[in-house]
């Protein structure tokens, strides 16, 4: 049910609408309507989402306006052509924009759709294109200063706040997994369930959260402290799969895990569910590191501490950087306490082939469009097309766009219900402004609280626009019911033709996004793994982790678990990146069987990816990673040791129902030589190794 916040943004926004509205009025603007609807655009209730999207706008109309006043007297005269040139400017801008996933990519959606608002009608009097465009953004920019003015002035609501109270949430759930696979008796007193998925979800929606801080005042030092937990807190996903999949292997041995070791693991996960003290656990993991003995078992206890190890360190990353954040604390000096691999990196997935496609079938239906336009001579159906444009491209990222169109249209239809009620039984009664923003009163604050709502909020978004566009209210009262039939049933058709246009070029949906992501994510490890993609560590586990981040939420809306975890590839390129790093510091030997394991590694993926399918690891990939293990275990020194590591970790996620390496193979080891304490201090720089002390 909607809470007072709720209804505080929504009558802020109304606030703001009529304010703008007045103001067009009192300027005597041609398309007063135009503001009023320009503040439900973009208002949020964060009050620097408000100002991100103000200013986004502003460019974007801008953009697009300029672009009107160049194409539309050059084709006015050649109307199909004119078409062509508008179909590919949308389609253009359209690509652009599902490059970029943060919330400036509504400056060339913006701008891909203001060309039609403005140019399609201008096509009739193409000599007054140009004040069209000024009248236009005169019109925008009053409704962003006003729903920028209301949000800043009355009861501001910042960023900051909100995104402490999401971390706050994301450590909880994060704290309730780690319990999972560390103490089952601590998880098994929650009252919830730890969510995977809704981890990796929530990380990709921090990044929008993050944008939207740089807007407000005063938070340089927030939005670099969210920049650097966002960079740990995707780390902190691979550390507790692997923790999973280890303590799974280790309960299948006979002796399962040893007693010393689970008291560890229930302190631990009592330490980050209630707090403690995280230096008295890293000192007993250091003590409890003194008397390991070889074998599979001891590589598997040595694996599971040092993995603690670093979920620690991430841990108290996590809660100082959080507690900055929500107390808006410099930090100028702050020092990590992770500092394994280097995290932070720019670089992101994108599926350039889906993209492409997705654009050319947009630009194919806008062009289609406007040629039915065209050919049946029909005036007011400039507002199908325009209002078809727009839902082919706000939508257009989806990986099931046709539902959300669907409901769109019935919203199309209940817009169009509500603006006749109103426009021809209402309206007419009211002789003054206060009249008319009394009857507007109760169907807006209705919408403005539904846009607060997740599941509602760009459908409400766009009902508030269509309504407040549908309305035209002007200076004086001039409706005629057959122009507002006329021209509004064009809408309603021109969703229509989008929504059976996507149902026909998009018959598929998430299953595909999956395995598109699947299959890319092995071409990626084929090649990582056969050294083809080593240029810039930071990059390449940047975009690993925003892999998962796009994978996860796909496979929590469809429950398809077949395929892929989503996380087994993560490991498995952490580990092919270790290999990679340490092999240089190993004796020939030792570094011949390593090499015949990433090749092997990348093999599988290549066969994989050629495949389209899951396949069981080759026989060949199992004796290359027990023949290096046996090696290895008999080097000393940190590569050894991190080499060690990285091939448990390959055994136990490609291998996990293999049996036990045993322990005559496995020789004297030196596992267990360097404090633990230290193991989290390396960092990689190029493809040298670099020990950084402990601090």
């Amino acid at each position: 049910m909607p809470t007072w916040r709720d209804w505080l943004f929504s009558a802020k926004a109304f606030t703001a609408a009529m304010l703008a509205l007045y103001i067009a009025l009192m300027l005597d603007l041609p398309r007063p309507y135009w503001a009023m609807a320009t503040v439900y655009i973009v208002s949020h209730p964060l009050t620097g989402a408000t100002r991100s999207k103000a200013l986004y706008r502003v460019c974007g109309t801008l953009l697009g306006a300029a672009a009107a006043v160049v194409f539309v007297p050059l084709f006015v005269n050649a109307p199909v052509l004119l078409s062509l040139v508008v179909s590919l400017w949308m389609g253009t801008l359209l690509s652009i924009s599902l490059l970029d996933r943060t919330p400036r990519n509504y400056v060339f959606m913006l701008a891909a759709y203001t060309l039609l608002i403005i140019g399609l009608p201008s096509v009739f009097q193409p000599e007054t294109v140009f004040d069209t465009a000024v009248a236009r953004s005169e019109e925008i920019l009053v409704g962003i200063g006003c729903a920028s003015v209301v949000a800043t002035l009355i009861f501001p609501n910042k960023v900051a706040p909100v995104l402490s109270a999401r971390l706050d949430a994301w450590l909880k759930d994060a704290a309730l997994w780690a319990a999972e696979s560390l103490s089952p008796a601590l998880a098994a007193a929650s009252d919830r369930p730890a969510s995977r998925h809704r981890l990796a979800a929530d990380i990709l929606a921090l990044d929008h959260l993050i944008t939207q801080l740089t807007h407000d005042s005063g938070s340089a030092s927030t939005v670099r402290h969210a920049r650097e937990l966002r960079g740990r807190m995707s780390m902190l996903l691979p550390i507790l799969s692997s923790l999973t999949e280890t303590t799974v292997t280790l309960r299948k041995l006979p002796q399962g895990i040893p007693s010393e070791l689970s008291r560890l693991m229930d302190d631990i996960a009592l330490w980050m569910t209630r707090g403690g003290d995280a230096a008295r656990l890293l000192h007993e993991l250091e003590d409890a590191t003194k008397t390991g003995e070889p074998g599979w078992d001891a590589l598997l206890v040595s694996h599971a501490k040092t993995r603690l190890c670093s979920l620690i360190h991430l841990w108290q990353d996590c809660l100082s950087l959080q507690r900055m954040i929500a107390v808006g604390e410099a930090g100028e000096h702050w020092q990590p306490a992770y500092r394994r691999w280097e995290v932070g990196g720019k670089t992101r997935h994108y599926d350039y082939g889906m993209l492409l496609f997705t654009a050319g079938m947009a630009t194919l239906g806008i062009f289609c469009m406007c040629l039915i336009w065209i050919g049946l001579g029909w005036d007011d159906g400039v507002s199908g097309v325009i209002l078809g444009a727009i839902v082919c491209c706000v939508f257009a990222s989806l990986d099931e766009p046709a539902p959300l169109i669907k409901a769109f249209f019935t919203l199309t239809c209940v817009s169009i219900a509500l603006s006749a009620v109103l426009l021809f039984a209402m309206i007419p009664a009211a002789h003054e402004f206060e009249m008319l923003v009394a009857m507007l009163a109760l169907p807006f604050l209705g919408i403005g609280v539904l846009m607060v709502q997740p599941q509602f909020g760009v459908l409400a978004m766009l009902l508030a626009m269509n309504t407040a566009n549908f309305l035209g209210l002007q200076d004086t009262y001039s409706a005629n019911f057959t122009v507002f039939i006329n021209s509004n049933l064009a809408g309603g058709a021109g969703v229509l033709f989008a929504l059976v246009w996507t149902l026909v070029t998009r018959p598929f949906g998430t299953e595909l996004a999956i395995r598109r992501l699947v299959h890319s994510s092995w071409k990626a490890l084929a090649q990582m793994a056969a050294g083809a993609r080593l240029d810039n560590y930071a990059n390449l586990i940047a975009w690993m982790l925003d892999c998962l981040s796009l994978l996860m939420p796909r496979l929590a809306a469809s429950g398809h678990d077949t395929l892929t975890d989503g996380f087994s590839e993560l490991r498995v390129g952490f580990s092919a990146l270790d290999l990679q790093r340490d092999e240089h510091g190993l004796d020939e030997p030792a570094r011949s069987l390593i090499q015949q394991v990433l090749q092997s590694v990348a093999e599988h993926y290549r066969c994989c990816a050629d495949e389209r399918r899951a396949l069981t690891v080759s026989p060949r990939l199992a004796a290359n990673i027990d023949a290096a293990l046996r090696a290895v275990s008999r080097e000393t020194g940190p590569a050894a040791r991190e080499a060690l590591q990285a091939l448990v970790e390959l055994r136990i996620t490609l291998l996990p129902d293999a049996a036990p390496l045993t322990a005559d193979h496995s020789g004297p080891h030196d596992v267990e030589r360097q404090p633990i304490a230290e193991q989290g201090e390396q960092r990689v720089v190029g493809r040298a190794l670099q020990i950084i002390p402990s601090k």
